[in-house]
């Protein structure tokens, strides 16, 4: 699925290969999508904002037509954050605002961390700090997130099951955390994350990439507790999502920023994607 009035690249960064597409003119916006979607859950949002910005939106490592390493130890925030820092240069941008949902807002996370001298902007959307999620796990959001420690299995183990039928577990992924509707989701956007997570490639790709939360995320969030994102901050959450009814998101983020701010959006987790007005409108203001 292309986002329309982008163009989709392919572009090999330090060995890795990195999907995207590029639209608009005017300062650079980067866009990252979490899991189990590609970048083509911005389709409905990339073009507004393209309207002021320059706008990339890339698959993330392990996802969609980007490259999918083999070492679990590839799939780190940390190694994500360098993908985008590297593309962003590669497309001349050494500063540019950035928003993440789900694991891509974890990755923007890493990135504010590690190249505060790139990131002009932050949003997170509908997250709770890694180290927070994990050192004080509750009952009910580990249910709710069982998939953190299927996915984070070894081995074969999640990919033979997943690849029995990939459609009905990530479906049930997507109408998760917070409830939803297969009818809520847009019908070619549905169609390009099916044709992405039916590749074994791909589902390995996204296993390992819940296999570095527990073992190397957890460990660099937690060399890095006292670090907070230097730059102004926005923290978006779905109002009827599983953070929400488990955590004040914005309160996780307090002491993780200088300068923030928090807004609802209608919806559950996968608010960017059954309410993209809305969360378009929330960009726009936070990144005009």
């Amino acid at each position: 699925m292309t986002i329309p009035g982008f163009t989709d690249h392919s572009v090999t960064l330090a060995g890795q290969d990195i999907a995207y597409s590029i639209g608009g003119s005017g300062p650079p916006l980067l866009l990252l999508h979490g899991f189990p979607q590609t970048r083509a859950m911005w389709a409905p949002i990339a073009p507004e904002l393209a309207e002021s910005h320059t706008v990339i939106c890339p698959d993330l490592r392990g996802y969609g037509a980007s490259g999918k390493p083999q070492a679990v130890e590839a799939y780190s925030f940390r190694a994500m954050a360098e993908d985008m820092r590297l593309l962003m240069a590669h497309l001349g941008s050494t500063e540019f605002a950035v928003a993440g949902h789900d694991r891509g807002g974890r990755v923007t996370h890493r990135l504010a961390l590690d190249a505060p001298q790139c990131v002009t902007r932050a949003c997170v959307m509908d997250i709770v700090p890694t180290h927070t999620l994990l050192a004080d796990l509750k009952p009910e959001v580990a249910r709710a997130y069982y998939h953190w420690f299927f996915l984070a299995q070894p081995e074969p183990f999640p990919e033979t099951l997943i690849g029995h039928d990939p459609d009905t577990y990530y479906q049930s992924c997507l109408l998760g955390w917070g409830g939803a509707k297969l009818e809520d989701f847009d019908a070619d956007q549905l169609a390009a994350y099916r044709t992405a997570w039916r590749d074994p490639n791909t589902i390995r790709g996204m296993c390992n990439d819940y296999r570095a939360t527990l073992s190397h995320d957890m460990a660099q969030d937690s060399a890095d507790l006292t670090q907070r994102i230097g730059c102004p901050a926005l923290v978006l959450y779905g109002a009827d999502g599983a953070m929400a009814q488990h955590y004040d998101v914005a309160g996780t983020w307090a002491a993780k920023c200088t300068e923030m701010q928090a807004k609802a959006v209608p919806g559950s987790h996968f608010f960017p994607d059954t309410a993209p007005k809305e969360t378009t409108a929330a960009l726009k203001a936070f990144f005009a």
